[in-house]
């Protein structure tokens, strides 16, 4: 009695950008977990099912050209992190792109590391501008949220942009801890964080404290902004008492 062979599954060929977006995602896989140095061409076209002949006729450049764009790519994701609608409460927005970006991080672990802290025999002047660009398409984001897009003046740019260097370094730190406190409680921290630096920027930038008039009015008494005041207040009134 003979048994049939199972049939093996046949190649099929895919199209050129099927194909790089095929390499792209094995290649991320890879530079999520692990320095753009301790990853091989052999091992992502081992994840890609593919030759490593075959990477190079659609990145001639090898490693370096591959990791720019897988970074690019990655870079596309976190800029949407912060896209959000423009209703409801800044906090509970700011809160939903928090819990992307802190997702993003949680699963781009190493990656994410080695991309911000630097010192990668990877890193050129190319993924440098394109980790800058995140960063900045971020501040705009949250400038948009607060109506101020393309209008914000130096103080308030300065203030958004410290902010969102906050949550890189935040980030890089939780990492380090092993990923504690929990991520629900990093993200409420952070948006904490923003409130409590837009109303002490507000305290000597009018442009500001227009901004945030009109942002804390959106907010409910059970919401971020107002649980972070009933915490504060009772502090500021003690220090004030004490001058």
């Amino acid at each position: 009695m003979t048994t049939a062979a199972t049939p093996t599954p046949a190649y099929r060929r895919l199209g050129v950008a099927e194909r790089r977006s095929q390499l792209l995602v094995a290649a991320l896989s890879l530079f999520a977990h692990r320095a753009p140095e301790e990853v091989s061409l052999d091992e992502v076209a081992e994840v890609a099912g593919v030759s490593r002949p075959l990477i190079y006729r659609y990145f001639p450049g090898g490693k370096q050209q591959l990791y720019e764009a897988a970074l690019g790519s990655a870079a596309d994701e976190l800029k949407l992190c912060f896209a959000e609608p423009q209703t409801g409460p800044l906090t509970r927005r700011l809160a939903r792109a928090l819990d992307r970006y802190l997702t993003f991080v949680d699963e781009h672990d190493t990656g994410f590391s080695a991309l911000l802290q630097g010192g990668s025999v990877a890193e050129t002047s190319r993924t440098t501008a394109t980790v800058d660009g995140v960063r900045r398409s971020a501040a705009e984001q949250v400038l948009t949220h607060l109506g101020l897009a393309g209008t914000a003046g130096p103080r308030l740019r300065m203030m958004v942009r410290t902010w969102i260097s906050a949550v890189e370094a935040a980030s890089l730190i939780w990492l380090d801890e092993e990923k504690q406190p929990p991520v629900a409680e990093l993200r409420d921290w952070l948006v904490d964080h923003f409130v409590a630096l837009l109303t002490v920027t507000a305290a000597t930038d009018e442009q500001t404290a227009v901004a945030t008039r009109a942002a804390l009015a959106l907010e409910t008494p059970d919401g971020s902004a107002g649980v972070l005041a009933r915490r504060v207040l009772p502090v500021v009134a003690e220090a004030a008492h004490l001058l």
